[in-house]
């Protein structure tokens, strides 16, 4: 008897030193979210832009005025060579960025104002995107708009799937609803940033190298926080408040080493649409396009062939006949977390090809693939990949009838909409075993 309660007290005084250790890591998360603002703020406030269009490429020469809402002038600037622009700002607020149209190549016309009042915050560098219109879209040899929507709708989609599969087989094979899965998609393409433009290496190797980034981060997440927690009991609502805090600490961290910037890739900073007759694509979007299919079918091939894909299956379906089956669930959840990090860190490399590398470019992504993920089935890797590719095309073909600035909300509606219809998503099971 002394031996048992010795055993019942044992616990009880673990859960009470573990939920303090929860509550230091979210205080400490949260605590970084409101210092490391302060600190990064050394990068300044910033508008930036890049004037381009598909047909003519990147627009140099172009003057850029940028001016407070009482009409004093911060700066004027010219674009580049690779069509960029940037002007420091004094401080944060709002601010009124003006193009000069008359200055835009013949053939070029602006497709709305031409200016923009925008508002920057504290140590933000804030995008700004001019419309332009060079007649490669909606008419001609450009096709409909809507083929060229659908196909940069599929595009995103792929890269919403290939950042979400990994988020899906985490959640399937563990509960967790791991909100610091957007800084692993900005962990891979920083790193490759790093080792490509600082390192001088070719962004095909830097992205593999970045890959292997990406899985070492999630190894690092599984072994050194995550499965001590699920030793100790830790229950998934606790886990999905320290993922929380981890994604902040993660985030505020890489701006730190970053900081608030927006950089392109060495090898691929500008480039030109090529004519596919209906629509028009870059190389760099096709590759993506390419990439993203044989990646995904590889996985899916892994899935449904392999002794680890069945293992992954197995234990996402049920842990528990699987570790009574004689599958070592903790090495399944380990192989899990490194394909998700991999796969993650590839998305991201892929991502900063269109968008840029930006610090927080995982996290306006996140929201996306949690959609994607919740739309085809919690759980399912094939569920993520059919929900991201319509959370995609739906995103991309909504600018149709709404602006383009609010097309995210677009997509968050018809998750609401579908959810109402089916709950379970669209390759959800109705209701689990076991």
């Amino acid at each position: 008897m002394p031996l048992a309660g010795t055993v019942a007290s044992g616990p009880t005084a673990a859960r009470r030193r573990h939920l303090v250790r929860l509550l230091l890591v979210a205080l400490f998360g949260l605590g970084i979210a409101m210092v490391v603002p302060g600190i990064a703020q050394a990068e300044g406030e910033a508008v930036a832009g890049t004037l381009t269009t598909s047909r003519s490429g990147p627009i140099e020469g172009v003057e850029i005025t940028v001016s407070t809402p009482d009409g004093d002038e911060v700066e004027v600037v010219e674009s580049d060579a690779d069509g960029r622009w940037s002007v420091d700002l004094p401080g944060p607020g709002q601010y009124v960025v003006s193009i000069d149209a008359e200055a835009l190549p013949d053939g070029v016309t602006l497709s709305g104002e031409d200016s923009r009042t925008v508002t920057v915050d504290t140590g933000r560098r804030q995008p700004v995107a001019f419309g332009l219109v060079d007649g490669s879209s909606g008419s001609g040899s450009g096709g409909v708009r809507a083929i060229q929507l659908l196909v940069d709708g599929l595009r995103f989609g792929l890269l919403i799937a290939i950042c979400a599969v990994g988020l899906s087989l985490i959640y399937g094979t563990t509960g967790l609803t791991n909100f610091a899965h957007g800084e692993l998609v900005t962990i891979g393409a920083i790193a490759a940033w790093f080792i490509n433009v600082e390192g001088g290496v070719p962004l095909i190797l830097a992205a593999l190298i970045a890959m292997v980034v990406g899985a070492a981060v999630g190894a690092v997440n599984e072994l050194g926080l995550w499965r001590p927690l699920r030793r100790r009991g830790t229950g998934l609502i606790a886990a999905l408040v320290v993922s929380i805090g981890l994604s902040l600490l993660l985030r505020y961290l890489v701006q730190i080493v970053y900081g608030g910037r927006s950089n392109p890739y060495g090898d691929y900073q500008t480039g030109r649409s090529v004519d596919y007759g209906l629509f028009r694509m870059t190389n760099a979007d096709l590759f993506t396009i390419i990439i993203c299919v044989v990646v995904l079918v590889l996985v899916a091939l892994m899935l449904q062939r392999t002794k680890i894909g069945k293992a992954m299956r197995a234990v996402a379906d049920n842990r528990d006949l699987a570790a009574s089956s004689g599958i070592d669930v903790n090495r399944v959840i380990l192989v899990v977390w490194v394909l998700g990090g991999a796969l993650a860190a590839l998305g991201g490399v892929l991502l900063g090809l269109s968008d840029q590398v930006q610090w927080d470019m995982g996290f306006r992504l996140l929201l996306l693939m949690f959609a994607g993920v919740t739309l085809g089935g919690l759980g399912t890797a094939y569920g993520a990949l059919v929900g991201s590719l319509v959370v995609g095309v739906f995103v991309q073909m909504s600018t149709l009838v709404i602006p383009s600035d609010v097309k995210y909300v677009g997509g968050l509606l018809l998750l609401i909409v579908i959810l109402v219809i089916r709950p379970q998503g669209i390759l959800g099971s109705r209701a689990r075993i076991g």
